[in-house]
């Protein structure tokens, strides 16, 4: 080391050496841009950014941990925050550099992006898709919309004066007419509110999912209540109505039961109706009230009911004879399934099925569980070995074989007692080559309704760049014919193809005026490991900025406070990590406006301490009480 190297506090490599590998990563970042072939038609305010974004990914083609270490040493830019401006980072340090070797150093050429103007970029695309900087807060918040008949303005509103920025829309759920009258609900809200809202509605794509299963028994349990002792403190109302001429019950009744005939009507009360329940326990139900609708009846002891069960009516103690058929009438079935252990078969059917359990006789089992497959398609690039998994990961395998009809499906993963597996349930195969169009018939059908309705459309399950040229085309072709402004596109990133491809995706994207990237994290998860998911979704956070694009944050956000009422510890962190995002999306639930509520205020808290990478040094009241104490 020379002299002068010695005259600093702490030994370092000489700068010699990092001028040369600097200047080397920069050569090879040049040359990979070359490798690149950058559409021609992208938007003219992504023509930078696609630059950029080339860059970053030929600068991560490298393990720069040793390089980031030597800079360090010298107090310099460890290249670790150079997402939004790469090429003017790597300048920056090599003038400084050579700076400190009392040389002179000018780039060939000036960089695609300076350091204010990438993220001036990112501000902007922002703010063209998700709209207006909300005041005080810098990531946007979206919630998706509960059902259309649970939904009004009033709650919309109340959610727009506790944060929300943006509503979305699934497109997966309903009708246009449904999706029309949450749209109406929304503007009047607006008005009501003076704070304005982004729509987004997502294309439900081709999600793979389990058929119809066979439903379960015609049975209702109804019971009293209980205190933590097992003593009924409240008989359980129950409402009795003749099954062809359904009434409305009372308020205060939890449970309501068809009877086969108008008898119902012409009970008294103190009448009892004594029975056998579906475990052929005793029970009586005993009339509290009588009307033409119906009866209102007492239960005092829990009890499983069942189709066709038979009932005596009893007045004064004594059965009323010359009433027959007194019987409970029709009920619903309860919801199927199919409950799956580790070391369990099912097959997956290649053609349509109503799904079964397994079935035994008293030498074993006589037929394994199965199920169809909504996309048959996608089973026949299926190989032995590879994995699949059901309803988000919850019941996991692999599949073991491959017959002309259906695959077999060893279980490994699934709860000890058993996991139930229910209709219409998401199946990922991960492993497996899936080229599906990520625009279904269903989609291009409703996609003008969408177009005209929404200020954002979100693209689901995207695997391939002519997926993103396919929407951009229909939508451009449709916004040309109505005359109207081209809403913006989000991609959701939510299979390992798509997370593998996500540059091209980009690049594809950004032909369109108003891009943006959704991390459906649900089946993401699924799709590349549990255990893999925080590296993958930092990677997708790391591209999008390098590309100056915004990133929705999505999937179980503090979704025990909207559901339950109350958050965990994991969930608030995990809310406030997804402050690096550009906007975070809640999903519905009952207490969905507290759960907005919360989410801004950490937002606002998180948002002086993290940006993106990047730690922001705002002054510590955990330091000013420290000296004070001193």
């Amino acid at each position: 080391m020379s002299d002068r190297h010695n005259t600093w506090p702490c030994d370092r490599e000489d700068v010699e050496i990092l001028i040369e590998r600097v200047g080397q990563l920069r050569s090879e970042i040049k040359a990979y841009e070359s490798k690149v072939a950058i559409p021609g038609d992208l938007h003219e305010k992504y023509r930078k950014s696609a630059i950029n974004m080339v860059h970053y990914m030929g600068m991560r083609m490298m393990d720069l941990r040793e390089l980031q270490l030597l800079l360090s040493e010298w107090g310099l830019s460890s290249i670790g925050r150079a997402e939004r401006k790469v090429m003017a980072t790597i300048d920056a340090l090599l003038e400084v550099l050579h700076k400190l070797k009392g040389q002179a150093w000018c780039p060939p050429e000036p960089p695609p992006v300076c350091h204010r103007e990438g993220r001036q970029l990112l501000e902007d695309h922002t703010n063209d898709l998700l709209g207006d900087l909300p005041s005080g807060r810098r990531a946007r918040i979206m919630v998706t919309m509960p059902e259309p008949e649970s939904i009004d303005m009033a709650l919309i509103a109340e959610l727009l004066d506790n944060g929300m920025d943006c509503a979305r829309i699934n497109t997966a759920q309903g009708t246009p007419d449904d999706w029309f009258k949450v749209i109406e609900s929304i503007r009047k809200a607006e008005s009501r509110t003076g704070r304005k809202c982004r729509i987004l509605m997502d294309l439900a794509g081709p999600k793979l999912r389990t058929g119809a299963i066979a439903p379960g028994p015609e049975v209702l349990k109804i019971r009293p209540v209980k205190n933590q002792l097992g003593q009924v403190v409240e008989p359980a109302m129950v409402w009795l109505y003749p099954e062809k001429t359904p009434s409305t019950p009372p308020a205060e009744v939890k449970a309501r039961l068809p009877v086969n005939g108008g008898w119902i009507r012409k009970t008294l009360p103190g009448d009892v109706l004594t029975f056998r329940d579906a475990r052929n326990s005793k029970r009586q139900l005993v009339i509290t009230a009588a009307s033409q609708s119906g009866a209102l009846a007492a239960l005092g002891k829990t009890a499983y009911f069942t189709t066709g069960m038979k009932l005596r009516l009893i007045r004064n103690g004594e059965k009323i004879k010359g009433k027959k058929n007194h019987a409970i009438g029709q009920l619903a079935p309860l919801d199927g399934f199919i409950n799956l252990k580790a070391g369990d078969t099912i097959l997956v059917y290649r053609k349509n099925i109503v799904g079964q359990d397994a079935h035994f006789d008293d030498n074993g089992l006589l037929q394994p569980a199965r199920v169809s497959c909504s996309i048959p398609d996608v089973l026949e690039k299926a190989t032995i070995g590879e994995s699949v998994w059901f309803d988000d990961g919850k019941i996991g395998g692999s599949i073991t074989g491959i017959e002309e009809d259906f695959i077999t499906v060893s279980i490994t993963n699934a709860r000890p007692q058993g996991t139930k597996l229910r209709a219409h349930k998401g199946i990922n195969l991960p492993d497996t080559e899936i080229d599906l169009p990520a625009l279904t018939e269903e989609d291009k059908a409703i996609l003008p309704f969408v177009i005209k309705q929404a200020d954002i459309i979100g693209m689901s399950f995207v695997n391939r760049p002519a997926d993103v040229d396919e929407l951009i085309r229909l939508v451009n072709e449709e916004c040309r014919s109505q005359g109207i402004e081209a809403p913006g596109i989000v991609l959701k990133i939510e299979t390992r193809r798509a997370f593998d491809r996500l540059p091209s995706l980009l690049l594809s994207g950004m032909k369109a005026e108003k891009l943006g990237v959704m991390i459906a994290r649900g089946d993401l998860a699924v799709e590349c490991g549990f255990e893999r998911l925080a590296e993958v979704q930092e990677q997708i956070l790391w591209v999008c900025e390098a590309a100056h694009v915004p990133v929705i944050w999505a999937t179980q956000v503090l979704e025990g406070l909207a559901k339950q009422g109350l958050p965990t510890r994991a969930e608030i962190s995990d809310a406030a990590l997804g402050q690096r995002a550009e906007c975070i999306m809640l999903n519905k639930g009952e207490h969905i406006v507290e759960a907005t509520r919360s989410l801004d205020d950490i937002l606002r808290r998180m948002q002086d301490h993290q940006t993106k990478k990047r730690s922001l040094l705002r002054k510590l009241h955990l330091a000013e009480k420290f000296f004070v104490k001193s």
